[in-house]
């Protein structure tokens, strides 16, 4: 295999241990606010990303304003939402129940793709987007799929719905919009719009639950989410997409359950 059709494979591969780290460290801090993880998680990013992201949005600028519609959809989606989705149904669900469902991302990202992107999935594709989707039934509900309508849903996993569909729709925009801005500046630039449309929502979870006092456990937590996830991950994540379609490049999502499970458990 040539290496320019191993090279997007390569940069899956680490963003799915990035996230699969994501989401035990986002269960293992959560006595924090989720809101709150959130927003120190894109501060932190913002502050790794600046050194190499602020000139190139600065320089761009014209580009940003250009097309910011496509450039907010993309920042809400892929950064705002998804992060918070996953850090409030962290609050109330299982890290394994979290990325069981998070594995569904490819299987909506493919859905999603065929009808709005046109891109053909075949018949085996089909049949993969049906037995996940009842795997992560199978889990979630323990077992008990053939009582759907009657189980006592877990909030933590309804809530987790909203972060598929917004990393899924995030994952079409990429393929779509992406090429019209430069990388680093980007997520720079998606990462400051980000946190100041969340700053005004944790202030009012600071009024609600006060202001958290901050462990050394948890500030650790902290740094590898703004680092790890929200910086490197998202950049291997956006070029991988690039290279490929946003529905190949998610498949290999379907590996966070694996890695997430494993880690706890050992």
């Amino acid at each position: 295999m040539e290496m320019i059709s191993i090279y997007p494979y390569i940069l899956m591969i680490f963003v799915v241990i990035f996230y699969s780290g994501n989401i035990l460290v986002g269960k293992g801090i959560n006595e924090l606010p989720p809101l709150t993880i959130t927003f120190f998680r894109l501060l932190i990013a913002f502050i790794v990303l600046f050194p190499f992201g602020f000139r190139s949005a600065w320089t761009n600028r014209s580009i940003f304003f250009k097309h910011k519609k496509e450039f907010m959809k993309l920042g809400v989606t892929g950064i705002l939402l998804f992060n918070t989705f996953i850090y409030v149904s962290l609050q109330y669900t299982s890290a394994t129940n979290v990325s069981v469902l998070e594995a569904l991302v490819p299987s909506v990202t493919a859905v999603l793709s065929f009808f709005l992107l046109k891109e053909r999935l075949r018949t085996i594709q089909w049949a993969g987007i049906i037995l996940s989707l009842l795997g992560a039934l199978f889990v979630v509900m323990n077992g008990n799929i053939l009582q759907f309508t009657v189980i006592d849903w877990n909030i933590g996993d309804v809530i987790m719905i909203g972060a598929i569909l917004s990393w899924a729709i995030y994952s079409i925009m990429v393929k779509k919009h992406m090429h019209l801005f430069p990388p680093i500046g980007a997520i720079f630039a998606m990462t400051y719009l980000s946190s100041m449309i969340l700053l005004p929502f944790v202030a009012l979870e600071w009024l609600i639950v006060g202001i958290p006092s901050f462990e050394t456990y948890q500030i650790a937590g902290l740094l590898y989410l703004g680092i790890f996830p929200s910086s490197i991950a998202l950049l291997f994540y956006n070029r991988a997409v690039d290279l490929l379609s946003a529905s190949r490049a998610s498949v290999l999502m379907n590996f966070i359950p694996v890695i997430t499970m494993f880690v706890a458990f050992t």
